[in-house]
């Protein structure tokens, strides 16, 4: 079988970017199996391209090519790059952040520049485009590697894993009485909020069913300061209620029951928002 090209973008569907990328993939090889991830990934957002990489690159069968296109960059130096994992898939991006989250989690076993002499779609007009590498760079590179007309080698030149572009990941922190960590991205259908603390860490110091003081941070201003509780399901809450739950990535997370966190308390995610989570004393 050929492996299955699994595709997101930023390009959203409101133009006609997706079906021209998935034009070029289908005029090499017709019998490629093409699936969408998301094309919803925010604007120029590397940072969640690399996370949403990380959240269900594992459950598809080795040897998937995950086509990853959120490129600001696009027709500068960056490099456009196949990486191929310690655990046996392949990634097809702009070498821009995008693969931070799987370098640090599956690892990352080799990476190749893709090499635009070979591997770049040429036009009957004969005029090269420098901004939409997703079409004639990414997307066409993919393909023939799904094909199987070029093997990995074939891709380009190999560069250091170590000069892999990658965003800082930090992690949270938990004490005797506390946990403390940031906001690392949202559920944006739901409007949950998924923290960078460890499920193994905080039950450390909470339990189910704890009612936990909760605050929230942003930019050195208060935004949240509620006592809430922690529970393994949203079902176990009162609708339109706040609490704390454990993700499909066993992190932390908060959400509105039957609501949406973020729009209705006008929170957000990133570095400068910090959550901190203390022991309600007994009375």
């Amino acid at each position: 079988m050929r492996p299955l090209l699994v595709f997101q973008t930023d390009f959203t569907y409101m133009e006609g970017a997706v079906a021209a990328m998935y034009g070029v993939v289908k005029s090499v090889d017709p019998t490629i199996e093409l699936i969408d991830a998301t094309h919803e990934i925010p604007q120029y957002d590397t940072w969640s391209a690399s996370f949403r990489l990380n959240q269900y690159m594992r459950f598809w069968p080795k040897g998937t090519i995950f086509v990853s296109v959120v490129d600001p960059g696009v027709g500068t130096k960056r490099r456009a790059c196949v990486a191929k994992t310690k655990d046996g898939y392949y990634i097809v991006t702009p070498d821009n952040g995008t693969l931070t989250h799987i370098k640090a989690t599956s690892g990352i076993a080799e990476v190749r520049e893709i090499d635009e002499s070979i591997n770049r779609l040429k036009r009957d007009d004969n005029k090269a485009v420098s901004i939409f590498h997703g079409r004639d760079l990414f997307g066409y590179c993919a393909a023939r590697l799904a094909s199987g007309i070029i093997s990995y080698e074939e891709v380009g030149e190999a560069y250091p894993v170590d000069e892999i572009v990658i965003h800082e990941i930090t992690k949270g922190e938990v004490f005797d009485t506390y946990a403390k960590g940031i906001f690392e991205i949202n559920d944006p259908n739901f409007g949950n909020l998924w923290t960078n603390i460890t499920l193994d860490d905080f039950n450390k110091v909470f339990k189910h069913g704890d009612k936990i003081h909760t605050i929230i941070e942003h930019e050195g201003k208060v935004v949240f300061d509620e006592v809430i509780p922690y529970y393994p399901s949203f079902g176990m809450a009162k609708d339109k209620s706040v609490m704390i739950y454990n993700n499909e990535l066993n992190n932390i997370a908060l959400a509105e029951v039957v609501g949406n966190l973020c729009k209705n308390y006008n929170l957000g995610y990133g570095s400068d928002y910090i959550v901190t989570f203390r022991k309600v004393e007994s009375e």
